[in-house]
């Protein structure tokens, strides 16, 4: 009963993303960004923690009846995909027509079945929309940028490149864990001192810096890797 008990407070804990992305959403509707974007970082936190929680009470094993996994990707399109489009709009810096492109592309990747290779990478780019969203919100970028970057990005998600899954990519997991918390330390700072951007705001960029340069670290490395080897 004991086990039980914990494996539904995980799912609860995942669920709770659900309840403060729905706060999330009424808060882009009344303009209050700066809350909004603190409780869309507040699910990040769970999404990046409610993995391992679950791997840790052995939740599958415990409640086989119930798919943790299906929970999660509702969860993530809803808190990653969906509010962040809608804020985007609502702070004028998507159109509405290219807000459609994340939603409809995010669908794909969600839905697709290898959607996450064996080894723990993603397969097409990733919905990261709120990071992205964040960092097109946090730097006042221009619709005549950000809409090219959106489409570029939604397309990406049909491409079938690797990329690294940051808590699970076995190649420099050490250092991409080291890189990302204190950057999500410095995305919290900016997210309070909101709708002020102070002057070491572009420190924000070192981690999506490294984060594809990993990307293209690890994609040269598996062309160098005999299928063979891959395949062990």
């Amino acid at each position: 009963m004991q086990r039980a008990s914990l494996a539904w407070l995980v799912h609860l804990y995942t669920a709770g993303s659900a309840v403060l992305g729905a706060y999330a959403l009424l808060a882009v509707f009344a303009g209050d960004f700066r809350r909004a974007w603190l409780l869309l970082a507040i699910t990040i936190v769970i999404d990046s923690t409610d993995g391992w929680l679950a791997r840790s009470f052995n939740v599958k094993a415990v409640l086989p009846y119930f798919d943790g996994r299906r929970l999660d990707d509702i969860v993530d399109y809803l808190c990653w995909v969906f509010i962040p489009a809608l804020l985007l709009v609502r702070a004028g810096i998507l159109p509405a027509w290219a807000a459609v492109a994340p939603i409809l592309a995010s669908c794909y990747g969600f839905a697709q079945v290898a959607a996450k290779t064996d080894d723990d990478f993603f397969l097409g780019f990733p919905s990261y929309w709120s990071i992205v969203g964040f960092f097109l919100y946090e730097f006042a970028v221009p619709q005549s940028i950000a809409v090219p970057v959106i489409l570029a990005l939604s397309v990406l998600v049909f491409v079938p490149l690797r990329y690294p899954y940051p808590t699970r990519t076995r190649a420099f997991r050490s250092l991409t864990l080291a890189l990302a918390l204190p950057w999500s330390a410095l995305g919290l700072a900016l997210i309070l001192a909101l709708p002020n951007r102070p002057a070491w705001a572009p420190l924000l960029y070192y981690y999506p810096l490294y984060y594809t340069v990993l990307t293209i670290v690890l994609w040269f490395r598996r062309r160098a890797t005999p299928a063979c080897v891959r395949s062990v």
